[in-house]
């Protein structure tokens, strides 16, 4: 299905601020998502990266701020926008089987009283085969390995069919294989013409991954395309790393 062309970035940010409790996350965030791109959000630990999601999804309360998406309140496209939260929020020890949840992905499209049915197992199979788990199809989800788990919330977010996808560390504990399998896949969507946000922490990849990149610390220290924000500068910027420090020699 083609995609809408309504105009406008995938998603919009603007002057988002978020806290826990009396400790503040986020402070004044604004950030415009372009559409068709993967864009890495990277920053320090508790720079509020996946704060920034949780928030833009409606997941943890704002102090204050907008977030549009596709020029709308997400209530208006909430079928349009997936999301891929980390492992390690799942109960595993659930009992269900991969192609179960990954079916699962297809509930939200159905409505109230109507239960999968040819056409959502088939997208199910799809995405399975599609980030190499098919094999794992009839296994319990307990059974998997950390990188085998991530590429099942991949296949339910693909199964899913948003224009606009989160995912929160999709690489985090994950084996040679399942990441390679995961970059294929993100760029598989670029070339749809989708949009993925992903968070990041490993600096040494973010240009092989990403073609646009916002460094985090609180505030948004740089936002744009990677070459053009995924400097030193920036980068020392957002991890308060002295210069000369030898650790950045890599973003050159």
């Amino acid at each position: 299905m083609p995609l809408a062309d309504d105009g406008g970035p995938a998603a919009r940010v603007t002057n988002l601020s978020v806290a826990y409790r009396t400790t503040p996350v986020l402070r004044r965030v604004d950030l415009d998502v372009p559409r068709g791109v993967v864009m890495g959000v990277v920053g320090p630990n508790g720079a509020g990266k996946s704060s920034l999601i949780k928030a833009m999804l409606g997941l943890v309360p704002p102090l204050a701020g907008e977030v549009e998406f596709f020029g709308r309140p997400l209530a208006k496209v909430r079928r349009r926008v997936g999301y891929m939260p980390q492992s390690a929020t799942v109960d595993w020890d659930f009992p269900t089987t991969v192609r179960d949840v990954v079916t699962m992905g297809t509930y939200g499209g159905l409505g109230w009283f109507r239960r999968p049915g040819r056409p959502e197992h088939e997208r199910a199979e799809e995405a399975m085969a599609q980030t190499g788990i098919d094999a794992l199809a009839g296994r319990q989800i307990g059974e998997l390995s950390g990188g085998q788990r991530q590429r099942v919330f991949l296949a339910r977010a693909l199964v899913q069919a948003p224009d606009l996808y989160f995912m929160d560390e999709p690489f985090q504990g994950v084996d040679a294989k399942s990441q390679q399998a995961i970059v294929a896949v993100l760029h598989l969507l670029r070339e749809q013409g989708r949009t993925v946000v992903i968070v990041h922490h490993d600096l040494a990849t973010v240009r092989d991954y990403c073609d646009h990149v916002t460094l985090l610390n609180q505030r948004v220290i740089a936002s744009g395309p990677v070459a053009e924000a995924f400097t030193k500068e920036h980068i020392r910027s957002a991890y308060e790393v002295a210069a000369g420090d030898d650790f950045l020699e890599f973003t050159a």
